[in-house]
């Protein structure tokens, strides 16, 4: 089996004659929830790890000391590292997906953690992000061991890093086995979707913003200091800064423009009460050009500003988030050229190389200088998928067409 088309062919029969097991795989991990918040995610991590050991490898544990954990706001994380070595020589190609997902809330149609399949769809709260590539990137792993045993010829190490901690911003998660040097892979693909390989992602901040005031009775509104007036103020000069926002564009296709909104609000005590206390978090998504430092200077003093002046009003602006964007680094094209090659092959339609507007962990790679790109099993785009929406879904073809790709992208890295 010397050519490129057998390596081919025989990836694809061997996934082809395993995806009703690969299917049985990821509706196991699809079972045992691992929401986060609370992010209590160690009992996750034990089932994929029993799940990944019943298959032969052996599974390394990393488990974040439990007081930084609680002190993150999460209960607890695992990690886990499964390192495969081939041929000697070659690079070492890290495949990370996430287990932990956002809580399924409301409305759903199906048991978010059943794992039900109609029409050659899963159902199920992190089929599609991204416990589906916890379950492509096993059974790439498995075709290429295979593949190998029947001849194939590789050189250098698969890892697989199945991690716990991207919902909250992913520093428990690859920040801690790059932190505490786990791993130092040459090459990373991320989970994401099928349809298009992600070379860039938008940056995150996020504060929290508490305006103290003085609570006072309702009947006598002058002996007070009105923290929701000046929370008001402050949110009309953040939505207020949205048009001059809207002018500033990135030059990566797929990627916008900046942008800005508060996702929560709470304050006051009671309907007869001046409130004396509003606490806002915001989000505020950096694209690829912008200086986070510089972008969160210009937040801070637009805050402040709003409220200058306003007599008995003091505000605290504590970032809760500093999510870096994804840049694009000298070795990605690697990653781009093998994955669109067999996309297209398996597809059938071209597989294009873009940024999006979201913020993933895998930016902690690219910030520790190694070239990621973000490819998986999945649709188009998050809303298709209704990812961290109810009802999230996975096209069954998706997985088994996204794991043949991988995997003999992988192949051709390492030949």
């Amino acid at each position: 089996m010397n050519t490129e088309f057998a390596i081919a062919s025989y990836i694809a029969s061997y996934v082809d004659a395993h995806h009703a097991e690969q299917i049985d795989f990821l509706r196991q991990i699809v079972r045992v929830p691992s929401d986060t918040p609370p992010g209590n995610n160690q009992p996750a991590a034990e089932k994929a790890a029993a799940l990944l050991t019943a298959k032969g490898y052996a599974v390394e544990r990393f488990v974040v000391p439990e007081a930084r954990v609680r002190d993150y706001g999460m209960l607890s994380v695992t990690n886990l590292i499964v390192r495969h070595t081939f041929g000697s020589g070659g690079p070492t190609i890290a495949l990370n997906a996430h287990g932990d997902v956002v809580p399924p809330g409301d409305g759903w149609s199906f048991d978010p953690y059943g794992g039900e399949v109609k029409d050659g769809r899963m159902y199920g709260r992190g089929v599609a992000v991204s416990k589906s590539d916890i379950a492509s990137f096993t059974f790439a792993l498995d075709a290429l061991q295979a593949a190998e045993k029947a001849g194939t010829r590789l050189n250098g190490t698969v890892e697989l890093h199945f991690t716990y901690d991207e919902e909250f911003g992913g520093l428990l998660g690859p920040g801690y086995l790059l932190e505490i040097k786990a791993t130092q892979p040459d090459y990373v693909i991320g989970a994401s979707f099928s349809y298009s390989i992600v070379t860039a992602h938008n940056g995150c901040l996020q504060f929290e913003v508490t305006v103290h005031g003085t609570a006072t009775h309702g009947s006598m509104p002058e002996t007070g200091d009105d923290a929701l007036q000046a929370a008001n103020a402050i949110l009309n000069a953040i939505y207020g800064k949205l048009p001059d926002l809207g002018k500033i564009k990135s030059t990566v296709a797929g990627i916008n423009t900046p942008t800005m909104l508060v996702g929560q609000i709470n304050g006051g005590t009671n309907t007869n009460v001046v409130p004396g206390k509003v606490v806002l978090k915001m989000d505020r998504r950096m694209i690829p050009e912008e200086s986070p430092a510089e972008v969160e200077a210009q937040v801070r003093a637009m805050i402040e500003g709003a409220v200058a002046g306003r007599s008995g009003i003091r505000v605290e602006i504590k970032r809760l988030l500093l999510a870096n964007a994804m840049q694009p680094l000298a070795g990605q094209e690697k990653l781009v050229v093998a994955l669109q090659k067999h996309g297209e092959r398996v597809f059938g339609e071209p597989i294009p190389a873009v940024g999006v507007p979201l913020y993933t962990d895998a930016r902690l790679y690219s910030e520790a200088g190694i070239p990621v790109v973000l490819y998986g099993a999945g649709p188009r785009s998050v809303p298709e998928s209704n990812a961290k929406r109810a009802d999230e879904n996975l096209l069954l073809e998706d997985l088994r067409k996204a794991t043949q790709v991988v995997a003999c992208a992988v192949a051709e890295l390492l030949k």
